[in-house]
């Protein structure tokens, strides 16, 4: 096709030099060879003449006329192109270019009928899409060449006259008279949709020849795609929608979850890849979109839901690849994702209340067992026994919220994992899990406290195996979950409780990772919610330095071990509302005398330091080390042995011990009246030092059975062993935090006194509020107080209206006249 076009070019050169000649010349080429040998000749425009009869025109337009038939049939080989062309521009000059135009378009339209129409037609049955091919190649051909036979009248006629060019006019005709001609048009599309089917069912086809279709059916359109799209693409996706329909549903009821995705990923890059092979490119973005809905949007649904293979299934099992697979597909399709993050929310609450539930079952259980053990009055049970049940109580408890917290963290790292490599980080995703989390965290009122206890657990010393940089990386974990209580002033309540413990009783595994701990609380919660937690490590600091200057007054002056009773004294001075305390009132205790000479030494040197200040003794937050002499029952043998050992105890045990120095044997109800420790205070001190394990048992009660009685008798347990030379008697108290949770009664008064400083909070902003705002109407000021203490807790409006009407009667608000939902700040 290309060399046509490249002699046509040089044809058209000399044609054009045609219409000059010398004088006398008799035609175009004489003109030029008579120039050539006579040079004094002038040249000059040879003028055609000035009308043409119908006679000659006819002439010419039958030389035109059997030019163009000889074309079609190939014989285009003896033509002189050149007189052709200056025929053709002849008769446009003439004014007969109508004459030439509907000539042409008859000559065309017969030879497709007559000729290339019956052809394709023979062909139905029988090599259908080459012989079309074939034709339309033919026809390109031939119209390329008539086009540049013609062209003057491309140039003149066709643009004076606003017609089709000649080239467009050859392709609208071809399209009219063969491609849709309606037994052509049928087998063509049903022909293309046949092969295109029998390729997804795995079968060979040639893919050249639905190319070479679809191409003729895009050029055919002149501009425009919409021969291709009626006559092809718009049955094609019909086809394709009703094809997959069925498929997606056979597929899915035979086969998995997993399975069906990877098939429709594989489906949709088939489709992709064919239609840049074969099909138009624009066909791409459109069959895509068939596959999409047919394949994913009609059945997002029962894919995810899918039993044994859905997304439940695949985030129980871990399939991590196979949800990210499913992520890409349903990525394709609007609300694909919020499908498979509908049904991963529903797996994860799921999983979230389950974890809370079966806590909230096994404290329930734990407190019905010690209820149980407490109340029981059988005698057939020895001591021994009981107090071992404690303790394996005591040591459940203890793990109990370190486990439940260890679980959530467990719960949420797999969670990320699944963000991470199955989701890429999806925000949408990341918001659910959040939310998520956030909703059944806070179903458990008991977490905050939980989570207290697993950040003292992780910072206790006698934890092994954990290096600060992992136990940093456990408190960064903690503070996710602390992000999600929305109850942050009851964690802060009990991170000061157990702050404190470890501090005063030396517990503390760093001060690093301590001050680490609050940086990061001081970070997400600001100053005033961790002030307190470092006004206590100041005092920790401050004791030391006046320890330190204790002793050296006491060695300037000679007297330490006088002044001191010969105790190795050492006094940690809190600051009054930095510290938690228990009780409102300060409990009694009388010291030994010899301790309570100690501290008034100490006292003494206090206030001289600072003058106009309280120093009040803390007995329950103390210890002490005694020297203990054990003796040998001199029954067994006649020479008396004793043994020595040093025990870690606490004040109250202290006091209780130090009893027996003076006395043998003690009652219950003389030791309450000598010591006048509290009641609970000294059961539990009494338990611990009688029924203990035998290890830490250093009395003896009389009668051995479980109650306390105030008549039970209490004496050394001169029978006492120990492999270990320092003795730490432990406390076998009734699930305090030593036992790692608080009793409902605790945790009862806990929130009572955390409701307490709420309603200071509460109206704290209410009056902040109301003075920059000066007037405020009743639910928005609801709104705006909730905003503001929501980084704290969540306080309810019912709450928020009763500190209201609190403070318009101690007149700090007032109602106005005219609204009486209206406030207005009394200054």
């Amino acid at each position: 096709m290309s060399s046509h076009k490249s002699s046509l070019s040089s044809s058209f050169h000399n044609g054009s030099s045609g219409g000059l000649s010398t004088t006398g010349g008799g035609g175009g080429g004489g003109g030029q060879s008579q120039s050539s040998t006579s040079t004094s000749n002038k040249m000059r425009i040879r003028a055609f003449p000035a009308t043409m009869d119908e006679k000659y025109v006819n002439v010419i337009w039958s030389m035109l006329k059997n030019a163009i038939q000889e074309i079609q049939k190939k014989n285009n080989s003896g033509l002189s192109f050149e007189e052709l062309y200056r025929n053709a521009y002849t008769m446009v000059l003439n004014k007969h270019g109508e004459k030439l135009y509907s000539g042409l378009k008859e000559v065309v339209t017969e030879h497709l009928i007559n000729k290339v129409r019956k052809d394709v037609l023979d062909s139905l049955n029988n090599n259908f899409l080459s012989s079309l091919n074939q034709a339309w190649n033919d026809h390109q051909t031939a119209m390329v060449m008539i086009r540049d036979i013609l062209m003057y009248m491309d140039r003149v006629y066709v643009q004076s006259f606003g017609v089709e060019p000649v080239y467009n006019l050859g392709l609208r005709l071809f399209r009219d008279t063969v491609v849709r001609y309606p037994l052509i048009k049928d087998h063509l599309r049903n022909t293309l949709l046949d092969m295109v089917n029998k390729e997804r069912r795995g079968e060979l086809t040639d893919r050249s020849a639905i190319k070479n279709a679809c191409q003729m059916l895009m050029t055919l359109g002149i501009e425009s795609r919409t021969v291709y799209y009626q006559d092809f693409e718009e049955p094609f996706l019909q086809q394709s929608a009703e094809f997959y329909r069925l498929e997606s549903q056979n597929f899915l009821a035979e086969n998995s979850a997993s399975v069906y995705i990877r098939k429709c990923d594989e489906r949709i890059r088939e489709e992709s890849e064919r239609a840049n092979h074969y099909l138009d490119k624009s066909t791409e973005s459109r069959i895509v979109k068939v596959l999409e809905n047919e394949l994913i949007t009609a059945h997002m649904k029962t894919i995810v839901e899918m039993e044994n293979s859905g997304v439940y299934h695949m985030l129980k099992h871990d399939k991590h690849h196979d949800l990210n697979c499913m992520y890409k597909l349903f990525n394709r399709v609007d609300h694909g994702l919020d499908t498979i993050a509908d049904c991963m929310s529903g797996y994860l609450r799921e999983q979230g209340k389950n974890l809370v539930q079966q806590d909230e079952h096994e404290s329930a259980k734990s407190s019905t067992t010690t209820n149980t053990t407490a109340t029981a009055t059988s005698s057939t049970t020895n001591a021994t026994k009981t107090s071992e049940e404690s303790q394996q109580q005591q040591n459940q408890q203890q793990k109990n919220p370190i486990n439940f917290i260890q679980s959530l963290l467990d719960l949420k790292e797999r969670f990320d994992y699944f963000l991470h490599v199955s989701f890429n980080d999806d925000k949408l995703f990341k918001k659910r899990i959040n939310s998520d989390f956030e909703y059944f965290v806070n179903l458990n009122q008991r977490v905050p406290e939980y989570l207290s206890l697993f950040i003292d657990d992780k910072l206790k010393k006698g934890v092994k195996g954990l290096s600060e940089q992992e136990i940093d990386l456990v408190l960064d974990k903690s503070m996710v979950l602390f992000r999600y209580l929305q109850e942050k002033d009851v964690f802060e309540r009990y991170y000061k409780q157990h702050l404190a413990k470890r501090l005063l009783l030396n517990k503390s595994l760093s001060d690093d990772s301590e001050k680490n701990m609050i940086t990061k609380l001081k970070t997400e919660c600001g100053c005033q919610f961790t002030s307190k937690l470092e006004g206590m490590f100041k005092d920790m600091t401050l004791s030391n330095s006046m320890m330190d200057e204790f002793k050296n007054s006491l060695q300037q002056n000679n007297s330490s071990l006088a002044d001191l009773c010969g105790l190795d004294l050492f006094c940690r001075v809190l600051t009054t509302g930095f510290w938690p305390t228990q009780q409102t009132i300060l409990p009694k205790c009388n010291l030994p005398l010899n301790a309570r000479n100690a501290f008034d030494t100490f006292k003494r040197f206090y206030l001289s330091k600072h003058s106009g200040r309280q120093l009040t003794l803390q007995p329950g937050l103390g210890s002490a080390d005694l020297n203990a002499l054990f003796y040998t029952n001199q029954q067994q043998q006649q020479q008396t042995q004793t043994r020595k050992h040093i025990l870690q105890v606490s004040t109250y045990q202290m006091v209780i011990l130090m009893l027996f120095s003076s006395k043998e044997r003690w009652t219950y109800e003389e030791i309450r009246q000598e010591t006048d420790i509290p009641d609970k205070e000294l059961m539990r001190a009494v338990q611990s030092l009688a029924m203990a394990k035998p290890t830490q048992r250093v009395l003896c009660k009389e009668p051995k059975q479980r109650e306390i009685l105030a008549s039970d008798v209490f004496v050394v347990n001169d029978g006492f062993t120990s492999k270990l030379f320092r003795v730490k008697i432990g406390t076998v108290s009734a699930n305090g935090p030593k036992a790692g949770g608080e009793t409902d009664p605790e945790r009862l008064e806990t929130r009572m006194k955390v409701d307490d400083d709420r309603k200071h909070e509460i109206e704290a902003a209410i009056v902040r509020i109301m003075k920059a705002r000066k007037k405020m109407q009743h639910n928005l000021l609801v709104t705006e107080v909730t905003n503001q203490l929501r980084p704290r807790f969540l306080p309810s409006p019912v709450i928020i209206k009763k500190r209201i009407e609190s403070l318009i009667e101690r007149e700090y608000l007032a109602r106005t006249t005219d609204d009486m939902k209206m406030y207005t700040y009394v200054a």
